[in-house]
């Protein structure tokens, strides 16, 4: 059982003459204002923040309240800190450790904290999110009177995506399998050797080999069937193993803490080789037979299947691997709503769902909405939704004609485009200072749990400034 939240006494952070630390301690005292005034924060926090203990079916009461895990992982957030460093930073600190509740009891071990916050879903975030807009909307503090959109992209931690790459990953992490099954069971794996140094070898090849790919296609050409031929052959072998190991576990050949152990390795051989597989069968259509792959049908890696390939056309990086996030924003940088797309859409399709949204949570459609021209629509659509709004600011695409260039030059529109470009410093403050350049988390679910807890940390902030 966890406590939801334990009652204290009010703050008493230590004096300091030095602004700068006047200045934090001032924002940490705004957060556990705003945080003390949202109990449904805490109460959708609670509720996830408790799974991890129900899975170990504990019946002893957690050593601590969701209220302080919740602050941990703000400090967290804010700090630009790892779950060592975090739980390091707050063990050191005695302000810090007045602001999460814990005073002079021990503090809780890093692992913790990593279990806690993958247990909160992207939904919980969503809604812990939403919570904080209708306290601010409340409070006066946002009116959604001015709305700007934009996406972003946030990459998922892959290496760049080559066919050889991707084989060489299949082959170096089966035989790392392969090798853990030996060491319980050496019958069902055999003695053959593995051939991990010649296939890197191998992919090391056809790596230099893509430099010149006009002048070496013959030579690339057979590196690749030596590479195709000798993962297809670990494909085969781990395929037997797992026969092998069913086979032996029906018969009752196993302890039963060797067979779990034993269970955990052939299920993730089991994984891998239908990626690997994936890989060996897009390397044959695009190197072998000349094919052209969608996109939609390829795999970007083996360790975060769900990538997804984003043609963003900046000129400093073309090519992004990971996934499209939405950003909605209303007046002083609050990021009224947020969305994640596991595949990109086009823009334009956006537009409908965004003002359904604002209005769901202002009770009204915006007074000014604005967006790049990726979010354009045409004549009739723009005609369309400026009868329900009445000031819109979103670029044409292409040439444009006398009339559609006045409307571009006129005072409400350009105000407006300017205050569009806000919302890039804003994308760049996420990046730069909440971690959203690159997920290091793995699985999609964890991947949109952290854009939603980097946006709350990011709107408490913000509500700290008003």
């Amino acid at each position: 059982m966890r406590l939801k939240f334990n009652p204290q006494g009010p703050l008493e952070f230590g004096a300091s003459r030095l602004k700068v630390t006047q200045a934090y301690y001032e924002k940490y005292e705004a957060i556990n204002r705003i945080l003390l005034a949202n109990p449904g924060v805490l109460e959708a926090f609670h509720k996830d923040a408790s799974k991890p203990l129900q899975r170990a079916a504990r019946k002893r009461r957690a050593q601590f309240t969701s209220d302080q895990l919740l602050r941990t992982i703000l400090v967290m957030e804010i700090e630009e800190l790892t779950y060592r460093a975090t739980v390091i930073r707050i063990d050191d600190s005695e302000f810090l450790r007045r602001f999460v509740g814990l005073y002079d009891r021990p503090m809780l071990d890093f692992t913790t904290l990593s279990k806690v916050y993958k247990a909160i879903g992207p939904e919980t975030w969503k809604q812990i999110n939403e919570c904080l807009g209708r306290y601010a909307r409340d409070q006066a503090q946002i009116s959604g009177e001015s709305l700007r959109v934009d996406t972003t992209a946030y990459e998922t931690n892959v290496h760049y995506p080559t066919d050889s790459s991707l084989l060489w990953d299949g082959y170096r992490v089966l035989s790392r399998l392969i090798s853990r099954v030996r060491e319980y069971d050496g019958e069902v794996v055999g003695d053959r050797r593995l051939q991990v140094r010649k296939v890197k070898r191998v992919a090391q090849q056809i790596a230099r080999q893509a430099q010149h790919k006009e002048r070496n296609q013959t030579r690339r050409r057979r590196l690749y069937e030596v590479l195709l031929g000798r993962v297809e052959a670990i494909l085969a072998w781990s395929s037997e193993i797992r026969s092998a190991y069913a086979e032996r576990l029906t018969a009752g050949g196993y302890e039963l803490q060797t067979a779990l152990v034993l269970a955990g390795l052939t299920g993730r051989m089991k994984h891998f080789e239908q990626l690997t597989r994936h890989a060996v069968g897009q390397a044959r259509r695009r190197v072998l037979q000349g094919e052209t792959v969608p996109n939609r049908e390829k795999l970007f890696s083996l360790f975060e299947p769900h990538t997804e390939l984003l043609i963003r056309g900046k000129a400093h990086k073309p090519i992004e691997f990971g996934h499209m996030v939405l950003l909605q924003q209303v007046e002083n940088k609050f990021i009224s709503d947020y969305e994640v797309f596991a595949e990109r859409p086009s823009d334009e399709s956006l537009v409908e769902g965004i003002l359904q949204r604002h209005a769901k949570m202002f009770g009204r459609q915006p007074t000014n909405f604005t967006a790049d021209k990726g979010f354009y629509q045409g004549r009739e659509q723009l005609a369309a939704l400026r009868d329900a709004i009445p000031n819109v600011s979103i670029c044409k695409k292409g040439s444009r004609t006398l009339e559609e260039m006045e409307r571009e030059h006129e005072p409400i529109f350009r105000s407006l485009q300017r205050f569009r470009a806000g919302i890039e410093g804003t994308i760049s403050y996420l990046k730069r200072c909440y971690k959203m350049f690159r997920c290091l988390y793995r699985s999609f679910t964890t991947f949109c749990s952290s854009v939603g807890s980097h946006i709350f940390a990011h709107n408490l902030v913000a509500l700290t400034r008003l």
